[in-house]
């Protein structure tokens, strides 16, 4: 006659102490606890399928409770009666599991993201934009769904979520983001159909007429504005990044991706590799005085990591790239008013209007793609002397507006 099981009572699994060697306390039914000499506590299902002993694993104690042991007894025994291995279907639930996963919202994006990186189809800052969209607008919201139930209702609640804190723009990319997502899924044979393409014209039509980026090109209105940021309030890696912008005027990804192996102290010169400019040629970047001020005020917090703008989640990253715009909105400039890349035709009306420098001297500055009179392409160190005085005086200008000197008006050229 077989021994009769005492069912455990939930204070003997409590109270239950490790031994020389493992021992078993028997709950009935097949379940019993594994008690090992380093004090581990494991629950097991003993069970017999197609005449051969097997063993589950329901996990370890406290984290699973008798109670919930039993449960999944039950489960496992109410498998086992319509002829199903208990150990089999957990196999196949995970595989599922991991599959659906795989074909997950976020998970496809990635690999498409992945690929067109690998591709060489964008350049780095493109490629960290619409990385930064996808995880700040999109994967919060169906990342996690498979992406043959992302809906286009879900589409919408993105784009409305956008559109509703005023970036219509980020909307409208986020959209086509959505949409080349799903053409890659189409055609990695995980997605049958484009959903986004149905919303293209969900959001407001962009004016025909072009809209110029937002920049301060009067002197008069530039000194608050440069007043304001050396009063940010904001973080000081943000705020140098804001002082640097109008002095340097370069691209906005350009300055978010400076790198410290790019300064050149001794020579004062930032020199940006070609990979990272617009027209694909390395550009030189003379530094004013002030502008090595600002690097070495900046340097003992940031110069043991890549970037001089890190990000603040990751050290490995750049400076995000709305990071100067909402610094402007938190300082109560609106976008109509003024944004990171402005301060180009900031630069150029004003160096040219204002303080009359060459207009070749300033387009090479502005690395545009523009020839000598003999015809010669850009080249990184054409008008270098010039350029050089032309950057310090800019910067001492840029200074003499925050102190409250004469402004000089639009159309009168220094002398």
């Amino acid at each position: 006659m077989a021994k009769k099981i005492v069912p455990l009572s939930a204070t003997e699994v409590d109270k239950a102490k490790p031994g020389a060697t493992q021992r078993k306390l028997f709950d009935g039914g097949g379940l019993f606890l594994l008690v090992t000499p380093t004090g581990g506590r494991w629950w097991r299902f003993k069970y017999s399928f197609n005449s051969k002993e097997k063993l589950l694993s329901f996990g370890t104690y406290p984290e699973i409770s008798l109670a919930q042991a039993r449960e999944l007894r039950e489960e496992a025994r109410k498998l086992l009666s319509l002829g199903v291995d208990p150990s089999e279907n957990r196999k196949a639930v995970k595989a599922a599991g991991e599959e659906l996963k795989a074909n997950s919202f976020e998970c496809i994006a990635r690999d498409w993201h992945k690929k067109m990186v690998g591709d060489s189809a964008w350049t780095a800052d493109h490629a960290d934009t619409i990385m930064t969209r996808m995880t700040q607008d999109m994967f919060p919201y169906i990342g996690t769904k498979p992406i043959t139930e992302v809906t286009a209702k879900d589409i919408r609640g993105i784009l409305d979520r956008v559109k509703n804190r005023g970036a219509v723009d980020t909307a409208r990319r986020c959209r086509t983001i959505a949409s080349q997502v799903f053409t890659y899924a189409i055609g990695e044979d995980k997605a049958e159909y484009n959903i986004a393409v149905s919303l293209s014209k969900y959001l407001p039509a962009v004016s025909k007429t072009r809209k110029h980026m937002a920049s301060i090109t009067d002197p008069k209105e530039l000194a608050p504005l440069l007043r304001a940021i050396d009063g940010y309030q904001g973080g000081f890696v943000t705020k140098c990044a804001l002082q640097l912008a109008p002095m340097l005027f370069v691209r906005p990804g350009e300055l978010r991706q400076m790198e410290w192996s790019e300064i050149d102290f001794e020579s004062a010169e930032w020199n940006i590799p070609a990979p990272k400019m617009k027209m694909k040629q390395p550009h030189l970047v003379p530094l004013s005085s002030q502008a090595i001020s600002i690097l070495a005020a900046i340097k003992p917090l940031t110069g043991n990591r890549k970037y001089v703008f890190p990000s603040t989640k990751s050290g490995d990253r750049c400076m995000s790239d709305n990071t100067i715009n909402s610094a402007f909105r938190i300082m109560d400039f609106d976008g109509d008013t003024i944004c990171g890349h402005g301060f180009r035709a900031t630069a150029r009306t004003i160096l040219d209007e204002v303080l009359g420098f060459r207009v070749d001297f300033i387009e090479h500055q502005l690395a545009h793609a523009v020839k000598d009179p003999n015809g010669r392409a850009y080249n990184r160190t054409a008008h270098l002397a010039e350029r050089r005085k032309m950057m310090q005086l800019w910067a001492d200008y840029l200074d003499g507006l925050k102190a409250g000197a004469k402004v000089i008006p639009i159309g009168r050229k220094a002398a």
